[in-house]
């Protein structure tokens, strides 16, 4: 009888304080799958994101008990990967992949079928990689600073390549002209590799490539880079100098890649996944694997996240404004 008074009285004080029995025990245990999980990745197979998803995916099978299977849904620039994810159940058994694009859509979409900022939230900023400002090899701009004369001196003339309208390396770009105060012709096409390939053969300017896909281009002597838009330089290119601290302080532009889940995903259950996220990316074989990429690995989660979303989409709708971007 002593039990059960001591029982019916330790229940009374889990109640006066909001709290049950059950509920404490979910506080103090971390929550398991009890299926498979599924990431979305928005992209197709090959992709940077692709690449980061899997790495992440392997580790977290390993660590949550249950397989974690990379489901690639390109298509409508992310949109299509994101409806189907707020059409699961948000139990913690799905999660979206997601790049910069989340945070520009809201600007370059009429019409979203969801709201961004509500019927999302952030479970883990995973990594970014700052952009090249790269022209070809025999390019007469030798600097970043011989660049921007040349495109003062001959407004529009200077072209640059993206992966299309209201890509990351097209916001990129036009952040760049806009700083600079420069006026450079856009030519979007596929994907930034075809530019890439472009400013190779001498027919571009320039473009504003991901580190990884430019380096082997850079070591073999096909393209130079003039400039990194990180705010300090990339441990993979040390002698690269910033466009920040080649006369445009505070210039910064990344392409950061992350996981998003349904807002409407409990608490304990986007803590205890946004805590394994941690782990992952400590482990340093994934740091390896990051930086190979010319990526720059991030611990930032849950709320923390959400304001750097929130912040980032307010940030990109004034540079779509300004940068006379037309919205689909």
């Amino acid at each position: 009888m002593a039990h059960a008074v001591s029982r019916r009285a330790f229940n009374a004080a889990l109640t006066a304080l909001g709290m049950s029995a059950s509920g404490l025990a979910l506080a103090q245990t971390p929550w398991m799958p009890n299926k498979p999980v599924r990431i979305l990745v928005p992209f197709s197979a090959g992709a940077l994101t692709d690449i980061i998803a899997r790495i992440y995916a392997e580790k977290l099978t390993q660590s949550l008990g249950q397989s974690v299977i990379v489901e690639n849904k390109p298509g409508a620039g992310g949109v299509s990967a994101s409806q189907l994810l707020l059409s699961l159940p948000a139990d913690g058994h799905a999660m979206l992949f997601v790049s910069s694009a989340h945070a520009a859509n809201p600007a370059l979409k009429l019409k979203l079928p969801y709201d961004t900022e509500k019927d999302f939230s952030g479970l883990a900023l995973l990594a970014s990689s700052p952009s090249l400002v790269v022209v070809r090899e025999n390019h007469p701009a030798k600097t970043l600073g011989e660049f921007v004369a040349a495109a003062k001196k001959d407004p529009g003339a200077m072209t640059y390549g993206s992966a299309g309208v209201g890509s990351a390396t097209h916001l990129t770009g036009a952040y760049f002209a806009a700083e600079e105060k420069v006026n450079l012709l856009h030519v979007p096409y596929k994907g930034v590799q075809e530019a890439v390939n472009e400013v190779m053969a001498g027919r571009l300017d320039t473009a504003f490539p991901p580190i990884a896909l430019a380096q082997s281009f850079i070591k073999s002597g096909r393209i130079r880079a003039l400039a990194v838009t990180s705010p300090e330089r990339s441990p993979s290119m040390p002698d690269v100098p910033t466009v920040a601290e080649l006369g445009t302080p505070g210039f910064e532009s990344s392409i950061w890649y992350a996981l998003v889940m349904s807002s409407a995903t409990p608490k304990p259950v986007m803590e205890s996944l946004a805590a394994q996220m941690v782990k992952v990316t400590e482990m340093p074989d994934v740091a390896d694997k990051l930086k190979s990429q010319g990526l720059i690995a991030s611990k930032l989660t849950l709320g923390d996240f959400d304001k750097m979303i929130s912040a980032d989409i307010k940030k990109t709708a004034k540079l779509v404004k300004a940068s006379g971007i037309q919205p689909e």
